[in-house]
């Protein structure tokens, strides 16, 4: 999407609609919400360029805080309508707001599809690991085990990965945050913005009502730093509270963390994050990782969209066909005058 000299310096104040947000205070929704705005601010895209399409659920009250063009849509059908608007104009930026139900259960045919198409949206995936809005029923990214409303003995299903799920459908950009990284969200939706293709951003975010603990381990207490890692394309994957503590693989050709400084290992032997790397295999690994949690762009690779493709065809066919327009179609062949 072009930029010209002409278009307005925003801040984040000029994305905000000025609706009372009506999350519950405290909630992870409100600190992505300014990462969104503030972030668009930072991409040179004239306002009327946005679209916000959101399902149903907390995080789908997206669209009445932005200042851009919005739909509130149905539950799960967001893909639909954002896949929609994008054909139908693709000088648009659209990005579609979505939850980790909205997504994954009711709207999960639609995300895979979507994914699979490479249409070229934003998907913003909020994940608190529970149905907050209809009050606290377990939802596919519910850990095993979790009691909630309708699972008041744990629940016996094992969760969903977004990550995971993302790249197995064949994503050619999956990042992810989490809400109480400003910097680190801002800098993964600017370049979720440029690619080209479905950009799938995953962001971790609590719902202080039913499931307040849910990322504690990755945002509380002295050794927070030990049990997640920011990637960045063509630095070594080091991490922990010390940084001594990086990825490599073993003989098997999967991830292992390992301690530097012990049995021989430096620095020289920690993996290096190519996030632009075709084959999606280690980039499934990284995304399925438990223990430290993957946060960044995890991959991030060119590959024609369906929007591209579409386009290409429809020229194609103009090209090779003998007529050019509706009044030379309906004009040709025997034609006949009824009076």
């Amino acid at each position: 999407m072009a930029t010209t000299s002409n278009t307005p310096k925003y801040t984040f104040k000029d994305f905000h609609s000025g609706q009372q947000v009506r999350w519950c205070p405290g909630c992870g929704d409100i600190a992505i919400l300014r990462a969104v705005q503030t972030a668009f601010a930072k991409m040179g895209i004239p306002k009327e360029k946005f679209v916000v399409v959101s399902g149903i659920g907390c995080s789908s009250r997206f669209p009445y805080y932005m200042a851009t063009y919005g739909i509130h849509s149905i539950h799960g059908r967001a893909g639909a309508l954002a896949t929609g608007i994008k054909l139908a104009n693709p000088d648009l930026s659209v990005w579609q707001v979505t939850g980790d139900g909205d997504a994954l259960a009711i709207g999960g045919n639609h995300f895979i599809h979507e994914i699979r198409r490479n249409i070229d949206v934003n998907i913003l995936l909020f994940n608190n690991k529970i149905y907050g809005l209809t009050k606290g029923q377990y939802s596919p990214t519910t850990p095993k085990g979790f009691k909630t409303k309708t699972s008041p003995y744990g629940t016996i299903e094992d969760p969903f990965n977004p990550g995971e799920l993302a790249i197995g459908s064949g994503a050619t950009f999956f990042a992810r945050s989490i809400y109480s990284n400003m910097n680190l969200s801002v800098d993964i939706l600017l370049e979720a913005q440029k690619h080209k293709g479905t950009s799938v951003v995953e962001f971790l975010q609590t719902c202080v009502i039913f499931n307040k603990n849910a990322y504690d381990y990755l945002t509380k207490g002295p050794d927070k730093e030990n049990n997640f890692i920011i990637v960045k394309h063509g630095e070594p994957m080091i991490f922990g509270k010390n940084k001594d503590m990086g990825l490599i693989l073993d003989e098997n050709s999967n991830i292992k963390v390992v301690k530097i400084g012990e049995n021989g290992i430096t620095e020289k032997d920690i993996l290096v994050h190519d996030a632009h790397r075709p084959d999606p295999i280690l980039h499934y690994q990284l995304a399925a990782l438990q223990h430290p949690v993957v946060f960044g762009v995890i991959r991030s690779v060119r590959k024609e969209t369906y929007d591209e493709a579409l386009y290409r065809q429809i020229e194609e066919v103009k090209q090779a066909s003998k007529y050019h327009s509706l009044e030379e179609l309906l004009n040709s062949g025997n034609t006949w005058e009824v009076k």
